[in-house]
C-alpha cells in the first residue's frame, strides 16, 4: 500500500507549528509580494514528525554503511568536529561583525589558511570560494587576470585531460577559456605528446587531475609540468583527490601553480545533499597578488602582544567570488579535523585509503577486468560487466542495493567502457571491505548463472528500478501533482 502524502493527510484545523510572537517592529509588505494562501497542508506535529523520519530511515548514507562514490570521497565524518562547529562562539557569530568582536573565528580562518599551505606546498590560500567547482574557476579566473596584467591577454586555450574530473570542461568555458581535450596513454597518464604539440603562445595552461579519475598518480609529472611552464602555461591541480598525497607529497613542490582543495572529500566536512561544499584556492608566489578577497592576514604590533587578525584584499585580487567569506561551518570542521589528526595523522589516513582502494582492486580483479591494472591510489576504476557476460554495470550497481551497500561511481570516467569508479576512503575496516568483496564476486556469479534478477534489481529496495532519463525529463516539483 503507498504511504499516504501529507496532503492526502491534511485536515482543516491541524496547525503543527505555533509561531513565537514578533519581536521586531512589524512593518507593511508589498500586497504584490503577498498571497492569500500557499496551499501547505494542515498537518499535526506528530503527522509531520513520523513522515520526515520515515523518509530519512529510507536514506542511505555514510553512518549507514559503506559509500565507494569514486571521485566523491564518501567517508565517515568525525562528530566531535560537529560539535565544534556548534560552539555559540562559532554558529552564532555574523559576516558583518566588526572584525574585533569576531577575533577567534578570524584567528582559525588564518591558521587554516596557513596548515592548507603547508599540507599542500602554497604560499598562500584563500578560502573564499565556497565549492570545489567554483575553486576550479576561481583559479581560472585568477590565471586569466595573471595573464592580462603580464601583457599576455592573447593566451585563451586550457588543454583538459580526459581523466579529468568532471567538471573541469565546464569551468574552463565559463571561465571565457577554449578547453582542448588531451588523451591518456597507454598507462592511463596524460600523452605528453599531446601536451607537446598544444604548447604554444596561446597556452593558458592544463587542468591537472592528480591522482586522475583513474586512480592514477602521473608518473610522468615533472616532464608535463616543465612542458607547460617553458610555452608560459601555468598548472592547475584539481585537488578533489588530495586525500590519497597529504602528509606524502606536495603538489606545490611539483610546480603546480593553483590549485582548489575540497574540504568536503579531504578533511572530512559533510559531503553530499547539494552542499555546504567548500573549495579554498592555494596559489604560488606570483600568482598571490590575483586571490579572491578578502583574505586574512594577521599583525603583531609588539613582542608579547595578543595578534590583531584583519581581512585585507590581496593588491590584483579578481574580487568576491561569494558573498561574505565563504562556508565557515566547514572552515570550523576542517580545522578541527586537521588539529586532531596533525601531521602524522594525516599521512597515515592517506596511507590507509591508499591501501584500501589496492585491497579491494586486487580482490575484484578475478571477477571485473581492470583495464589500467597497475597500483592505484585512493580510487580505481573496472568494467562493471562481470567477466564473460553480457551484464552492464548498470545492473550489477542496481544489484549491489539489495546486499545493503551504495553503487559506485557509475559511467565515468568515459574512457572506461562500463566504468565503475570505486573509492572506499580510509575510514574502512577490512571487514566491511571483505563484505564488499563477497557481494560483488556473487554478483558476478548471478550474472553467469540467472542474469534476468540482475537487470530487474534492486528487488528489496523502498523505491525499484526507476526510468532515470524520464524522471530527469518529466521533473515532479510538487508533492500535489
Amino acid at each position: 500500500m503507498d504511504e499516504p502524502t501529507l496532503y492526502k493527510l491534511s485536515a482543516a484545523g491541524r496547525p503543527s507549528a505555533a509561531l513565537p510572537e514578533c519581536d521586531v517592529e512589524e512593518s507593511e509588505l508589498p500586497s504584490c509580494l503577498m498571497r492569500n494562501t500557499i496551499g501547505l497542508p494542515q498537518l499535526s506535529e506528530p503527522q509531520v514528525a513520523r513522515h520526515y523520519m520515515r523518509l530519512s530511515q529510507r536514506n542511505y548514507g555514510v553512518d549507514t554503511g559503506l559509500y565507494p562514490l569514486g571521485s566523491c570521497t564518501m567517508k565517515y565524518n568525525p562528530k566531535a568536529s560537529e560539535i565544534w562547529a556548534r560552539l555559540p562562539g562559532f554558529s552564532l557569530i555574523h559576516p558583518l561583525q566588526d572584525p574585533e568582536s569576531v577575533q577567534g573565528a578570524l584567528a582559525l580562518m588564518f591558521d587554516l589558511q596557513q596548515r592548507l599551505e603547508e599540507i599542500a606546498g602554497f604560499a598562500r590560500v584563500a578560502l573564499q570560494p565556497a565549492a570545489g567547482a567554483q575553486g576550479e574557476l576561481t583559479a581560472l579566473l585568477m590565471i586569466r587576470a595573471y595573464n592580462r596584467w603580464r601583457g599576455e591577454g592573447q593566451r585563451d586555450v586550457v588543454l583538459v585531460p580526459d581523466s579529468a574530473h568532471g567538471t573541469n570542461p565546464a569551468s574552463v568555458t565559463m571561465a571565457g577559456y577554449i578547453a582542448v581535450e588531451v588523451p591518456s596513454d597507454e598507462r592511463g597518464d596524460v600523452d605528453l605528446e599531446a601536451v607537446k604539440a598544444a604548447c604554444d603562445d596561446r597556452l593558458a595552461g592544463i587542468m591537472l587531475t592528480n591522482p586522475n579519475t583513474l586512480g592514477l598518480f602521473e608518473e610522468r609529472i615533472s616532464e608535463l609540468v616543465e612542458l607547460v611552464h617553458e610555452c608560459g602555461g601555468l598548472v592547475y591541480g584539481d585537488g578533489a583527490n588530495l586525500n590519497a598525497l597529504t602528509g606524502i607529497t606536495k603538489p606545490g613542490d611539483f610546480g603546480i601553480d593553483l590549485m582548489h582543495f575540497n574540504l568536503h572529500k579531504t578533511f572530512a566536512t559533510p559531503h553530499g545533499g547539494g552542499g555546504p561544499g567548500s573549495g579554498p584556492v592555494g596559489v604560488s608566489a606570483a600568482l598571490a597578488p590575483f586571490l579572491p578577497s578578502p583574505v586574512v592576514d594577521r599583525y603583531q604590533a609588539a613582542v608579547g602582544e595578543h595578534p590583531i587578525y584583519v581581512l585585507v584584499s590581496p593588491e590584483h585580487s579578481i574580487g568576491r567570488m561569494v558573498a561574505f567569506h565563504g562556508n565557515f561551518g566547514m572552515f570550523v570542521r576542517a580545522w578541527a579535523y586537521l588539529c586532531r589528526l596533525g601531521a602524522e595523522g594525516l599521512r597515515e589516513a592517506a596511507m590507509h585509503a591508499v591501501l584500501n582502494a589496492n585491497y579491494l582492486r586486487v580482490e575484484l580483479s578475478e571477477d571485473y577486468n581492470i583495464p589500467f591494472d597497475r597500483t592505484c591510489m585512493h580510487e580505481f576504476v573496472c568494467e562493471g560487466t562481470p567477466k564473460g557476460t553480457s551484464i552492464r554495470a548498470l545492473d550489477v550497481a542496481k544489484r549491489l542495493m539489495d546486499y545493503g551497500f551504495h553503487p559506485p561511481t557509475n559511467y565515468f570516467p568515459l574512457i572506461v567502457k562500463e566504468a565503475l569508479m570505486i573509492e572506499p576512503t580510509e575510514t574502512e575496516d577490512k571487514a566491511t571491505l571483505d563484505s564488499f568483496v563477497r557481494a560483488m564476486r556473487q554478483i558476478a556469479n548471478e550474472a553467469r548463472a540467472d542474469p534476468r534478477d540482475l537487470r530487474d534489481a534492486p528487488h528489496w529496495t523502498p523505491v525499484r528500478r526507476l526510468d532515470e532519463v524520464k524522471a530527469a525529463r518529466d521533473l515532479i516539483v510538487s508533492e500535489e501533482t
